[in-house]
């Protein structure tokens, strides 16, 4: 700092004159320095007059910096604009319709969260014009026009989970509803057009878009979007020669399915054969079957890996009092409001997801440079086979989702509220005791049952309300009349799958990047502009096995869900005939390998694994148009797996 400070003091005190006085004031004699010190004072006098500034070498560093910033966001905004295959490459469904492959099954596209769009049929007066413009999913230009407004029209009612007073923001429909999440950043794009290669259209294909802001529920309660889904697969199998429908959900949107299936059965009149008779194969990509740990640290302190990248690459951005961004608290405010959140909390527990002392992964190797999906050599002590002997390492506990570093500041109490200069961003905290808060950080460790108390101390509102609509549980007697009601229907723990026997399940999901499993917290520092008191902690780390880094601890996964939740329900749950799948529709599991972009020309799918990306990955396209035109997961190959989700699903001794 120091330094810097120094630089900036040399910068304001050695301007350079626009004009060439000072240079002739070196070179004129004592007689002439009057005549032209007159000269050089009227000269720049005329400069100012007509606005010219003197170039400072601080501008220069600013100019510079400015050039860089804009030439990096330029290059990433390209990289992401470009196609998924490369130019001049033969896309998977033209390859696919010249070996024959027509399309045959009607096929239903079910998005996941934060990726479909949402336009605005009703709003307050600062919303005027917008009507049925996309306020998410779209251009985003009123995030800098109308901050505020936009903000408040995205958020729920804290008590209802509904729509506000006045406010009325829906999905939008069709095949535009998530084909792009932006402009150039595609999502159902590729496949939809590789599906139309093959020979389909909107007659045969659907998308099934829903506003995941809701519970599922209450999807049905304000929208009937559930009902709709009935009526348009009912409608879709008796219009396409009464071919079964093969189903496409991604991420979020697996666990809707799942909700939706047992709706079917249980409230939408479908009754216990409906999906046997209407559905072939539900194809879940990116599952996020047994939640992910990143929704804890999103609803706990707004923040994910990035977040605290940013926070420690630039500390004065999010942080600071002089630019009172107060960016965390606005997206807690609004997204604490969004019921969906708490659907992606870790399901199953301690049994799954590990305790202070164990985890399924605790094996894991952490060392991505090098890492060829191969098992960890099993050793007993520290010697293996006579030839090779090494350290043995403490395994890490993965199952301490939430930890709080070993120094823990006093909160001050007068400091952490929201001062008036910053503006009042009114969020849950504000009504949490600063010893209750200091506290929660001097418990230390938090597993995957008690993260459930902390949040709900944090938390009050959303998980008193969310928690009506979801469970997280594992159930003891499914046969129980309890699991009947609906907040159970979308944990695949705590429900069965519908009586299908022919019915087949597929997991598609990429492997090979370092996924968010666990968290290293501490509390924030305290200031006037900050009201959220805990941050995860971008200072821990632990080298010796990259594991941790940046207070996050990493597993294998596709760079959101663990393969620990989006593989143990194929590869285990439901495996046969379990309580869980009592009619024993076939299970796949499909992984795809990531394989980074070699350049820009790459785009972002073609061989990737990470969440959203996928969508454009090759590999899975093919799998995807194969079944919809009729294969088996057999005809597929069966499973494909590359990673350790056998052995962790071995790990977790639950009743099946």
């Amino acid at each position: 700092m120091a330094a810097i400070l120094r630089f900036r003091k040399l910068c304001f005190l050695e301007p350079s004159s626009p004009s060439s006085c000072n240079e002739h004031k070196k070179q004129t004699t004592k007689r002439d320095e009057k005549k032209m010190r007159e000269n050089c004072d009227a000269e720049e006098d005329g400069l100012r007059k007509k606005g010219v500034k003197e170039w400072r070498c601080i501008d220069s560093c600013c100019w510079m910096i400015g050039l860089m910033c804009t030439a990096w966001w330029l290059l990433l905004f390209l990289h992401h604009c470009m196609p998924a295959s490369l130019p001049g490459a033969e896309p998977p469904g033209v390859r696919l319709r010249r070996q024959g492959v027509v399309a045959l099954h009607p096929v239903v596209l079910v998005p996941g969260i934060v990726t479909g769009g949402l336009e605005l049929w009703e709003g307050r007066p600062c919303s005027d014009g917008l009507f049925r413009q996309r306020l998410w999913a779209g251009s985003f230009a009123e995030i800098f026009k109308r901050p505020m407004c936009w903000l408040e029209h995205l958020s729920l009612d804290n008590e209802t989970g509904l729509d506000p007073a006045g406010i009325r923001v829906r999905a939008s429909s069709g095949l535009v509803a998530a084909d792009y999440f932006a402009p150039g950043y595609f999502v159902w794009a590729n496949l939809i057009e590789n599906l139309a290669r093959i020979g389909y259209e909107e007659k045969n294909m659907h998308m099934a878009a829903y506003d995941w802001r809701l519970s599922f529920q209450n999807t049905e309660v304000r929208d009937q979007t559930l009902s709709r889904l009935k009526s348009k697969i009912e409608l879709m199998y008796v219009s396409n020669g009464y071919k079964k429908v093969v189903v496409v959900p991604h991420s979020m949107g697996a666990n809707y399915f799942l909700h939706f299936m047992k709706w079917v059965e249980l409230a939408g009149g479908g009754g216990r054969g409906w999906c046997a008779k209407h559905i072939k194969s539900i194809m879940n990509i990116g599952p996020v079957f047994l939640g992910v740990p990143k929704a804890v640290s999103s609803i706990l302190s707004a923040e994910s890996k990035d977040v605290a990248f940013l926070r420690a690459m630039a500390p004065g951005l999010l942080d600071s009092e002089i630019f009172r961004l107060q960016a965390l608290e606005h997206v807690m405010r609004v997204s604490r409001t969004w019921d969906s959140l708490v659907s992606l909390l870790p399901k199953g527990g301690e049994a799954v997801w590990g305790n202070l002392d164990w985890s399924p992964e605790e094996d894991h190797v952490c060392d991505w440079g090098t890492r060829k999906y191969q098992q960890q050599l099993k050793t007993k002590g520290n010697e293996t086979d006579g030839r090779h002997s090494f350290q043995v390492q403490e395994p890490t506990k993965f199952g301490r989702i939430v930890s709080f570093g070993k120094t823990v500041p006093s909160p001050d109490a007068t400091s952490s509220k929201s001062n008036a200069l910053c503006g009042k961003v009114k969020t849950e905290y504000d009504e949490v005791s600063q010893e209750k808060i200091q506290k929660i950080s001097e418990e230390r460790v938090y597993t995957a049952d008690t993260l459930l108390d902390l949040l709900r101390s944090v938390a009050p509102k959303m998980m008193k309300r969310a928690e009506a609509h979801f469970s997280h549980g594992i159930a003891e007697n499914l046969s129980d009349p309890k699991y009947n009601h609906y907040k159970y229907w979308s944990n695949p723990l705590e429900t069965e799958l519908p009586e299908a026997p022919d019915m087949e399940i597929y997991s598609l999901y990429g492997v090979g990047i370092p996924t968010e499993r666990s968290y290293v917290y501490k509390l924030s520092p305290q200031g006037k502009c900050r009201s959220i008191p805990f941050q995860i902690d971008s200072s821990a780390d632990d080298s010796h096995n990259g594991c941790l880094k940046g207070g996050v601890y990493f597993v294998d996964g596709d760079e959101s869900v663990p393969v620990l939740s989006a593989g143990f329900m194929c590869a285990k749950g439901w495996k046969g005939k379990t309580r869980f799948n009592p009619s024993g529709s076939a299970t796949y599991i499909r992984e795809y390998k990531h394989i980074a972009p070699a350049n820009l020309l790459h785009g972002r799918g073609l061989e990737s694994g990470a969440h959203v990306d996928i969508m454009g990955n090759v590999a899975l396209i093919e799998d995807v148009l194969s079944v919809a035109a009729g294969a088996s997961g057999v005809e597929l190959g069966g499973d494909r797996i590359y990673s350790d989700i056998m052995k962790l699903s071995e790990e977790i001794k639950i009743h099946l």
